[in-house]
């Protein structure tokens, strides 16, 4: 939802009517950013990937490729669900345009069934393919019923990827590049947030998803392998994590801070390889120690690495050791730092999102 935040904010502020269906457990997370919000399935992302349309129990594939296949199957299975109150909202508010984040396939469908343009909008660095794939596969009954052989091309790609970290071999349909701007949850802000510390500010987050016993423990391991180099150490988190996180490392500045702001004045981010932090950091450009937990994050955090503004750690070379040895590696030298800054100013080099939506309009002209 961040992602697609600020061209939906900026079709409004243009005049136009907008309206974001999402499952039922993120609408507080559309309408916290300022938007309008019905919600189309009462189903939650971790059942679509995690059990079959019967509800049979599934289990992840051990192979990487596979795996990023069955993502994709469940986000078919999230398309598939949705699908029905999507029509019943058609029938009632039928829109002209139809823009869908990376992965909502049900954004494709219901565009063919009303005959009006679809626009696919990229949610961070890009997806692999196998995930269209696996959710081609999933939905091979409903794309058959509507009279495709495949997933549809989109009139239009809106892309916040900057050109020069896109993949080689991007999906199909014509690119239209525009800004990425952070976009967050907001809670009221510190003093020390927007003050440059002494010594480097280091921030360690796992993403807003992180829940649960197994995962407070890995970010208290992360956190205090981090915490022993010489700077200031702060963890953004959700505030029940956060908590948690206080309790076990103490003296450490945990909450759900605003990621953007926080980032203006901090030397060093580590982080499982999520695409909308990676975004936000090289948007504020903050070189980056990545140690991504998903099979799919790969590929796009070493495209970041190739660029110099990060190091990767992948499964299996994330041990402590290592970990404190590359966030001291990168904090050493201006390189990193360099490198995000010109991928950075990369970034603030492309369309804002109001001058794309004039391009959107172009699509109904």
């Amino acid at each position: 939802m961040f992602a697609l935040a600020p061209l939906a904010s900026a079709a409004r502020l243009a005049g136009h009517d907008v309206l974001v269906a999402s499952p039922e457990d993120m609408a507080p997370y559309v309408t916290g950013t300022g938007l309008p919000v019905l919600p189309v399935t009462d189903g939650t992302m971790r059942r679509f990937m995690f059990e079959d349309r019967a509800g049979r129990e599934l289990s992840i594939p051990g192979d990487p490729q596979e795996r990023i296949r069955f993502n994709g199957e469940g986000f078919g299975r999230l398309a598939a669900a949705s699908l029905p109150r999507l029509r019943v909202l058609a029938a009632d508010w039928s829109p002209d345009l139809v823009v869908g984040g990376s992965l909502c396939y049900a954004a494709a469908l219901l565009a063919h069934e009303l005959r009006v343009p679809w626009v696919r909008h990229t949610w961070d660095l890009g997806e692999p393919p196998g995930m269209d794939a696996g959710a081609a596969a999933e939905l091979s009954a409903e794309l058959g019923r509507a009279g495709l052989d495949g997933l549809p091309v989109p009139e239009l790609w809106v892309d916040i990827c900057p050109p020069g970290l896109r993949a080689a071999d991007p999906a199909p349909g014509p690119r239209q590049s525009m800004r990425f701007v952070p976009a967050n949850l907001r809670r009221p802000l510190e003093p020390w947030m927007l003050r440059r510390p002494d010594r480097p500010r280091v921030c360690v987050t796992a993403g807003s998803r992180v829940s649960g016993p197994d995962g407070v423990a890995e970010l208290v391991e992360l956190a205090r392998t981090v915490e022993g180099l010489d700077g200031e150490l702060v963890v953004a988190a959700p505030q029940d994590v956060a908590d948690a996180l206080t309790a076990a490392v103490p003296g450490v500045r945990a909450g759900w801070f605003a990621l953007d702001t926080l980032l203006a004045t901090c030397d060093l981010i580590v982080h499982h390889g999520g695409g909308q932090t990676a975004m936000t950091a090289l948007h504020a450009g903050v070189p980056q120690l990545l140690v991504p937990t998903i099979p799919k994050m790969l590929e796009p955090c070493r495209r970041i690495e190739a660029r110099g503004a990060a190091v990767v750690l992948a499964d299996g070379e994330q041990s402590g050791a290592r970990i404190a040895r590359a966030a001291a590696t990168l904090l050493a030298g201006p390189g990193p730092r360099e490198r995000a800054a010109e991928i950075g100013a990369e970034i603030a080099a492309q369309p804002a999102p109001a001058r794309v939506v004039s391009v959107l309009e172009s699509l109904r002209a």
